[in-house]
């Protein structure tokens, strides 16, 4: 080391990589300077994490009989978001104060870019529907974008459904379920619940 002017444990040299090398270590002889390859180098360790948000609602919504869609609605309660995608204030800056009587209480909000699993179950009353309908909606109070819309013929008795779908999801456009139905009065949803999981 004498030779190079350091001295000490400490190397105080200059070491500069060329073209397709890597220099590692601090110069001290417990992390000594390491000139190797780029290629043969490991990449850094990234690190995957699924974002999930599960929404769940078994107060019954009343369904209007007017064969239109609605936006299924969730409390602030009882479900599991560790990212604050299902967040009374909402990140275009709308606060939602009853959730129970605004529709924008069924807004996920992605918080990252990424291939969306969303999935969902429904849970109907009995009644005389001719057909039961639901779907998933991008941005559905601004620029409706429907998705996975299921028309459904009913069974004896109450009625039980779950549907799942796949596509990608933006922090920029929230994500809702809507149902309808073609009952010739208004009816119970009595359970639902939305799930987003979004893959890194």
């Amino acid at each position: 080391m004498a030779r190079t002017g350091c001295g000490g444990d400490r190397c105080s040299c200059l070491i500069k990589a060329g073209p397709g090398m890597v220099v590692e270590g601090s110069g001290t002889s417990s992390a000594p300077y390491v000139v190797s390859r780029e290629d043969l180098v490991d990449p850094p360790e990234t690190e995957f994490v699924t974002k999930v948000v599960s929404l769940k609602v078994d107060t019954p919504q009343m369904i209007p009989a007017d064969s239109s869609y609605h936006v299924v609605r969730f409390p602030y309660v009882e479900s599991y978001d560790p990212h604050n995608m299902h967040d009374p204030v909402q990140p275009d800056g709308y606060q939602v104060v009853d959730w129970a009587t605004n529709d924008r209480s069924g807004l996920i909000w992605p918080n990252i870019t990424g291939w969306g699993l969303l999935t969902a179950l429904l849970q109907w009353e009995a009644g005389g529907y001719g057909e039961l309908r639901d779907q998933f909606v991008r941005s559905p109070f601004t620029a409706p974008d429907t998705t996975a819309t299921d028309h459904r013929a009913p069974s004896p008795g109450a009625q039980f459904f779950t549907k799942h779908h796949e596509m990608f999801v933006s922090p920029s456009t929230p994500l809702a379920l809507r149902v309808g139905h073609t009952d010739s009065t208004a009816r119970r949803l009595t359970l639902a619940e939305f799930k987003l999981a979004i893959l890194p």
